[in-house]
């Protein structure tokens, strides 16, 4: 049985869209990568990958805000 993780798909979605030039997209091209990447952050979330990322994103803010202070 073959299972497809739904975020890996997501990510290998986003990636190929963002490697086509810019000049070549449209405006809805560029609503639905945003709608694409929204989604892709929704699933990651709650998990603990999603987690993981968004410590070690307030750990950086943080130490950033307080090197500049």
């Amino acid at each position: 049985m073959l299972t497809i993780n739904v975020a890996v798909l997501l990510v290998v979605v986003v990636v190929l869209r963002l490697r086509r030039r810019t000049e070549a997209r449209s405006r809805f091209d560029e609503k639905m990568t945003v709608a694409i990447v929204l989604v892709l952050g929704i699933v990651l979330a709650p998990t603990d990958v999603g987690q993981g990322i968004a410590g070690f994103l307030g750990r950086l803010v943080g130490g950033v805000s307080q090197a500049g202070q």
